[in-house]
């Protein structure tokens, strides 16, 4: 079943669209019998326009959570109930919410708003904006990029290069040539795999890829220290003259080891407000140097584990620290700019190891550093550190946050989130008492909910997650691939523009 001509509303987009038609149809392939039964049921059985605008209230999830309650509006001075809400009134009897899930590979429609969630916060970082002064843009700012150590030799893109030419006719210990003088593309499934997998040191990389957020933690101590030294304070005097900030993100490479990537600000004096200016001798080029020092020396004696001896942990060799202007300028050999990288952040933000690690790409280099990891949670000793080992290896070992910030990088999250939630309220609000949207201010609506006006009282049960059928989630994966496509071609209309 390739073509649904009779639901051109689901995900339609804008006219001018590219391939747009009053009667566009929605495209699905490998649909198995019973997702096509499910989905002429729908269409012939009247409950079609109930479950897209159902589909429509999440954005199209692919997994929302179903909830059957009620909940009251109250107003805090009067203690009048102004509203009531049942899921008894819905078409189905439930009440669908968003799954929220960060990874585009569980459900794209979330993903994309923690994608967006992502980059508003931290284009903030950079330029200002959602409660942020645009005095941040002038403070110094460094992409930097983290990797870790070798393991062992592996194939690699190099740009049309040969991948290890210099090898010559050496071989191994266990006889296979360590050379190899292929020119691999990006999307060469054997980049990213050992030269040599018996050579290859499964345990040491599955134990620096434990304790890398370990190392993360330290390289940010250490980076204070460093600037503190630098400008003659005191380690904990630091904040009198200056406050490191930063938004990071971690990345799975092909051999399956994160790298970090982050965007690091420096900031002048703590103050209850934060963001003051930094001190005008520090430029980006100098923090950029503090950051490649901190990264050399920072290190974790990790414990051993199953008798693993993994000693002394660090960074990789290769750590990238470039400046960051706010705005793009007319030098295409000027600094990287903030907005592009805070894009390319929120990107990985949404990926985890099996968005990233293409699962055909050396399947047998992901099976042995999966079973690797098996092997050391099973042999572990109680206390030795490795006590979860075991619950993370579908993350390829590693159990960090793949986005954080530092508190006083720019706005938060959560704080997006309340400002969106409450911003749907008072449209819908406005649109059932036939008022019109008042204007808002973003300040108000991230507000404390101690200002609200109104409390709201409610009881709720959970009593399932996902689409009530295979045909329905199919309708809704199209739906949200539409929508994304349409955003993006409206993006690059108004870029061009």
């Amino acid at each position: 079943m390739r073509r649904v001509d009779a639901v051109p509303s689901v995900g339609a987009p804008r006219a001018g669209f590219p391939g747009y038609s009053e009667a566009s149809p929605l495209d699905f392939d490998g649909l198995g019998a019973a997702a096509r039964q499910g989905m002429v049921e729908r269409l012939v059985g009247g409950t079609f326009d109930a479950w897209a605008d159902a589909a429509s209230r999440v954005g199209h999830c692919a997994h929302p959570i179903k909830l059957v309650g009620s909940s009251s509006r109250v107003d805090r001075a009067t203690g009048e109930v102004t509203s009531t809400y049942s899921s008894r009134h819905e078409p189905f009897g439930v009440t669908y919410v968003r799954c929220g899930n960060r990874r585009g590979s569980v459900c794209p429609a979330c993903s994309r708003i923690y994608a967006r969630d992502t980059f508003e916060m931290i284009r903030a970082g950079v330029v200002g904006g959602k409660s942020v002064p645009e005095q941040v843009s002038g403070n110094p700012l460094v992409f930097l990029t983290l990797t870790a150590p070798s393991f062992g030799p592996v194939h690699a893109a190099k740009g049309g290069q040969r991948c290890r030419p210099r090898d010559g006719h050496a071989v191994c210990e266990h006889s296979r040539s360590v050379a190899c003088w292929q020119a691999h593309e990006g999307d060469d499934l054997a980049v990213g795999t050992p030269i040599c997998p018996e050579c290859y040191d499964y345990a040491a990389h599955a134990i620096w890829q434990w304790w890398a957020p370990e190392l993360w933690r330290r390289f940010t101590i250490t980076t204070r220290r460093v600037i503190a030294r630098a400008m003659g304070v005191p380690d904990l005097r630091l904040g009198e003259v200056a406050t490191l900030q930063y938004a990071k993100v971690a990345e799975y490479q092909a051999r399956g080891v994160v790298h970090f990537h982050a965007l690091v600000r420096l900031d002048g004096p703590k103050t209850l407000e934060g963001y003051a200016p930094a001190p005008a001798s520090i430029t980006p080029l100098v923090l950029a140097g503090w950051l490649e020092e901190a990264a050399a020396r920072v290190h974790f004696d990790a414990p051993p584990c199953a008798g693993h001896d993994a000693g002394r942990l660090r960074f990789g060799a290769q750590v990238d620290a470039r400046s960051v202007t706010a705005t793009r300028g007319d030098d295409p050999h000027a600094p990287l700019v903030g907005e592009q990288v805070a894009g390319y952040l929120a990107k990985y933000a949404t990926k985890a190891a099996s968005d990233t690690t293409d699962p055909r790409r050396g399947c047998g280099h992901y099976r042995r550093l999966r079973a690797t990891i098996d092997d050391l949670a099973d042999h572990r000793v109680a206390g030795d550190g490795y006590e979860l080992m075991g619950k993370w290896v579908h993350m390829l070992g590693f159990r960090g946050h793949f986005s954080s910030k530092s508190r006083r990088y720019s706005i938060t999250l959560g704080a997006l989130r309340r400002a969106r939630a409450r911003w749907q309220r008072i449209a819908t609000d406005s649109a059932r008492d036939g008022r019109q949207m008042p204007v808002l201010d973003f300040a108000d609506l991230i507000a404390d909910d101690e200002e609200e006006t109104t409390l709201v009282v409610g009881s709720w049960n959970y009593v399932g997650t996902g689409w009530d059928t295979a045909a329905d989630t199919a309708l809704a994966l199209a739906a949200a691939d539409r929508a994304r496509a349409y955003d993006q071609w409206r993006a690059e209309t108004a870029w061009r523009a």
